[in-house]
């Protein structure tokens, strides 16, 4: 008996309990109210799309969330315990991107979101005036056509050019280039052009030029770009690109065009959209230059795309440099007739810079 006795204290002192214990199943737990909070570096009033780092912070929170994992358009996974990300983009020039963000609870459970996020992305940038010093412009990057022109500068234009700070000055950081109402050296009205040629010419490129533009009826704002070889070969031979052109007389249509030997003058190759604002605010106008077409947009809408079917001298100039300028004419075959009673008004630019 006393055998035995030790014989089933033996079995049940060796038994775990633990072995056969199932622990019970919790309950899901699944996150809620999740949000995303997107901040792109260097956006502000005059960047909206960054500082062309293509660095963009995140913020996700949602509650009951221990864990969260990012994915970006371009693949790239991150995960995080707070929530907290960065990422840089590196996709040149403005684009848009789709970001997903997951939020996990202890259980393992998820709950997802989506959203788009529009990122600048810099080339190098090779020219850039930002106005920022009051005064005359800086001499080392422009220079200027002086007087009439013949026949009115090809389009029988009525300003006299010239290089007065009655014309042409940097204020509080902006550009001002002035289209007056004064009889001057047998004009009836004065005005500035300049222009980059002989001191800044490049071969393909980004070019955004942020400006507001002058009103009333025979204005004519250009923002535009000649072949360095016109001296030589000369226009349109050269190769026209305009970057921006406006008239008053058609007030918020604003306008891209080429000029090349198959099209020039009343160019078929052309595009515009409308914006009501041209005058009250400032925009930012581009083109996308590169050997293989030209992209023209206002603030990132596109309204033009020149890219030939067929590319030779006749259709395509754009192979070679070409120098910047900007302007205000006077009336004209495109600007039109002058109201009477127009005294002034001013093209005012931010800044002009150069990417390649």
């Amino acid at each position: 008996m006393f055998g035995l006795a030790l014989m089933l204290l033996a079995a049940c002192g060796g038994s775990d309990d633990t072995e056969s214990y199932i622990p019970p199943i919790p309950d899901k737990i699944i996150p809620s109210n999740l949000s995303l909070s997107i901040s792109v570096e260097g956006a502000d009033v005059d960047n909206a799309y960054g500082n062309g780092t293509g660095v963009v912070n995140f913020v996700a929170t949602a509650n009951d969330a221990v864990e969260y994992k990012f994915i970006f358009g371009v693949g790239t996974e991150v995960e995080s315990t707070d929530g907290n990300a960065a990422h840089t983009f590196t996709k040149k020039e403005t684009n848009t991107f789709r970001v997903y963000v997951y939020a996990y609870s202890k259980t393992g459970d998820y709950i997802s979101l989506s959203e788009d996020v529009t990122v600048f992305v810099a080339s190098e940038l090779i020219f850039s005036d930002e106005f920022d010093t009051d005064g005359s412009p800086d001499d080392s990057k422009w220079t200027y056509d002086i007087g009439r022109g013949d026949w009115g500068w090809g389009n029988n234009e009525s300003q006299y050019y010239t290089k007065r700070t009655n014309n042409v000055k940097i204020e509080g950081g902006i550009l001002k280039i002035t289209a007056q109402k004064e009889p001057y050296l047998g004009a009836q009205y004065t005005s500035t052009r300049m222009k980059t040629q002989d001191k800044f010419e490049f071969t393909y490129g980004i070019v955004e030029v942020r400006a507001k533009l002058p009103e009333g009826r025979g204005t004519w704002p250009a923002i535009w770009m000649l072949g360095s070889n016109i001296t030589k070969v000369g226009w349109p031979e050269c190769g026209e690109i305009d970057i921006m052109e406006h008239v008053g007389n058609n007030q918020g249509s604003v306008q891209s065009a080429l000029h090349t030997p198959s099209s020039f003058g009343d160019t078929s190759n052309h595009g515009n959209q409308y914006i009501s604002t041209v005058s009250s605010e400032f925009h930012v106008y581009k083109v996308n230059w590169t050997k293989d077409e030209m992209i023209f947009s206002v603030d990132g809408k596109q309204h033009y795309k020149y890219k030939p079917a067929v590319k030779n001298n006749s259709t395509w100039p754009f192979d070679a440099s070409q120098f910047l300028i900007l302007n205000v004419a006077m009336g004209g075959t495109f600007g039109g007739s002058i109201d009477p009673n127009f005294t002034e008004s001013s093209m005012e630019i931010d800044y002009v810079r150069v990417y390649q």
